[in-house]
């Protein structure tokens, strides 16, 4: 049997679009050959579809969806991911179900078991746990056909009372079919396939795995689609970060089904880095691109977090799509215009000069009576950075453009930045990057060749707003506040926890509370692109009002 993964990106409710693109898949399977082609997740509605499920008309157009893609299948089978409505007189009203599509019709539907309700995961909100399970058949194959969640509970820290898997695999199995919506974050590539190879094992069958593609806001679907033996070999692998499609061949040998493709070698884990850098430049195309959105701006100030966000959207968007805007103060260093124009230039970037210095004492002028002699402090500086966002802000309206935000997770947690200024945009590039990993994305895009300039890389990070100000004024060295910020925040370590790791008390204590005083910020920022196991965003859910650690 040959079995096609179909590895696509969707757009969540673009059911024209999806259907399109189902049924071209369909096609090309079947002109290679394949017996069964295998889609993702909700793959026919796009994942995830939150609140739209809601909507009577929504679950309509699925169904009819479902009808239109059952009418391709005509020599050959697939599965896909729709909602299905639940029958029954209590529960919730539909199911997250996987439709195994044969000869024009619907020949069998299961049910998701394991719904995930935590990190960035809601769907007990939405759908109806399956209570029970069974294998469906298809070409004299009893298969086990699941989603997603219905095999990650495995291992001694399982979340679950019951394993659907335990249940299918007293039926006498020939093979695992599971179809996914697995976000990405820079640790998941190495787990999921860990996952893969332990139920493959476990169960002692051959796993198909399919996830999805693309950016959806803030959560960004890498693929990696995968075809695991029953002895926990890898067989074959989809490509990452972008759609992909390919065959894997299974044949009976000594009474059991096994996957004949080439083995995949051992990757011995990919780099963190180069990772993430490849996850943020899908998850702003996608942003823009499904948004209808062509144009982006943002502020360049000539250092490390403006320059490696212009780098990833001009890889994302094109040079032509880009707006850069330097918007100096009094406070602004000569080599910092400098290092933002060598940017530019590199990057063949439109990018203007906009000083605002009369703005800014304009402002003063007319708050003078109010502040009296108080001394310069905060308010000043923030006073410039919202005259800068004005300008931005300005020029998205006027143009059409989208105004990228450019500050990272460091400021994000600390609260080191400035509301309805620096902290404005419609979407956050790096708000998911520790500073540290800023730096090595830097080093990453100067890769072959110098396009961030050295002194933007290599000179004391600040803010600009005040004579001499450099960031270490303000916080603890971002070596040392990265590595506590990691633990607290992906880890769930608490301060004793921390200061048993070696970390000075006072500045947990300090560190402690800003990140937990500072949530009201979080609340109003644009949306960050997820690429860590614990974002700030949808996946954290703080209170505002709360003494805890503050």
């Amino acid at each position: 049997m040959k079995i096609a993964l179909a590895q696509l990106n969707y757009v969540i409710g673009d059911f024209e679009q999806n259907v399109s693109k189902i049924i071209a898949q369909i096609n090309r399977a079947k002109a290679q050959g394949a017996d069964l082609i295998v889609f993702a997740e909700l793959s026919v509605c796009g994942y995830p579809p939150r609140d739209f499920l809601e909507f009577d008309d929504f679950i309509e157009r699925s169904y009819q969806s479902i009808d239109k893609i059952a009418a391709a299948c005509k020599g050959i089978a697939a599965i896909v991911g729709a909602p299905f409505r639940n029958p029954g007189q209590k529960g919730k009203g539909l199911f997250n179900s996987a439709w195994l599509l044969t000869d024009g019709a619907v020949q069998a539907v299961s049910h998701k078991s394991l719904l995930p309700n935590y990190d960035v995961f809601d769907e007990y909100r939405y759908f109806e746990p399956s209570r029970s399970v069974a294998p469906v058949t298809f070409g004299g194959l009893n298969i086990a056909l699941t989603i997603c969640e219905d095999i990650w509970d495995v291992g001694d820290d399982a979340l679950y009372v019951a394993a659907p898997m335990d249940e299918l695999s007293r039926h006498h199995l020939d093979l695992m079919i599971n179809i996914a919506a697995s976000p990405f974050n820079y640790t998941q590539p190495e787990i999921r396939a860990g996952v893969m190879r332990s139920n493959a094992i476990r169960y002692g069958v051959p796993l198909i795995y399919v996830n999805q593609v693309g950016g959806q806001t803030e959560l960004i679907f890498d693929g990696g689609s995968l075809a695991v033996n029953s002895d926990g070999a890898i067989r074959c692998e989809l490509a990452r970060f972008s759609e992909d499609l390919k065959i894997i061949e299974l044949v009976q040998r000594a009474g059991k089904w096994t996957i004949v493709d080439r083995l995949v070698a051992e990757s011995g884990g990919e780099d963190k880095i180069s990772l993430i850098h490849d996850a943020l430049i899908l998850g702003i195309r996608d942003y823009f691109h499904k948004m209808g959105f062509k144009k982006a701006i943002l502020g360049l100030s000539g250092g490390i977090d403006s320059a490696v966000t212009l780098a990833l959207a001009v890889t994302a968007l094109g040079p032509e799509n880009l707006r850069a805007v330097m918007l100096p103060s009094g406070f602004s260093s000569d080599h910092s215009i400098a290092d933002a124009e060598k940017l530019a230039h590199n990057l063949g970037v439109t990018c203007d000069k906009i000083a605002i210095t009369d703005a800014y004492e304009q402002f003063r002028t007319s708050l003078s009576p109010f502040f009296g002699d108080l001394p310069f402090n905060v308010a000043e500086e923030n006073i410039q950075a919202r005259v800068r966002a004005v300008f931005l802000m300005a020029l998205a309206n006027k143009f059409g453009y989208i105004l990228l935000n450019t500050s990272n997770k460091s400021e994000a947690a600390v609260g080191y930045g400035t509301l309805y200024g620096d902290m404005c945009g419609g979407l956050s590039v790096l708000g998911d990057v520790y500073k540290t990993d800023v730096f090595a994305l830097a080093h990453y895009i100067n890769r072959e060749q110098e396009l961030i300039p050295g002194n933007s890389i290599t000179k004391p990070p600040s803010a600009e707003l005040r004579p001499n100000q450099k960031d270490s004024d303000s916080l603890p060295d971002y070596n040392v506040l990265d590595r506590m910020l990691y633990q607290y925040i992906e880890m769930r370590k608490g301060p004793d926890e921390l200061i048993g790791m070696g970390f000075a008390k006072e500045t947990v204590d300090r560190v402690m509370r800003l990140v937990n005083t500072n949530e009201w910020k979080r609340y109003q920022s644009p949306p960050i692109l997820r690429v860590s196991p614990k974002a700030f965003g949808m996946g954290r859910r703080m209170p505002i009002a709360g003494k805890y650690l503050s």
